[in-house]
């Protein structure tokens, strides 16, 4: 076995378990806010960032950061907590706007 092939089955075999599952689950829910950003652009010709792409974010980044406390990497809770505030901040203004809109 390669170098490479070893260090690939230590890190993606070896040390499977559920915070790693978790991870893919977080990182999976993240990048679908960029798949809905790019579709939702798509079909109007413009860049827009619907609703979904902050619930998304809220969601992949919520459990990121579970993940990231779990991992105790300070840089990551850092980001992500950080992520979150700005998510749940944009999705209180579209809220806002829309009880605005309806009087």
């Amino acid at each position: 076995m390669t170098d490479l092939a070893r260090w690939l089955h230590q890190v993606f075999v070896e040390q499977f378990d559920f915070w790693i599952l978790l991870g893919f689950v977080a990182q999976s829910l993240f990048m679908m806010r960029f798949v809905v950003q790019w579709i939702a652009s798509e079909r109007v010709g413009r860049s827009i960032v619907p609703v979904a792409f902050w619930f998304f974010s809220l969601g992949g980044g919520f459990l990121l950061l579970i993940y990231a406390i779990q991992r105790q990497d300070p840089v990551f809770i850092a980001g992500q907590g950080l992520g979150l505030v700005i998510y749940v901040r944009n999705l209180w203004l579209i809220l806002r706007e829309k009880r605005q809109s309806f009087g």
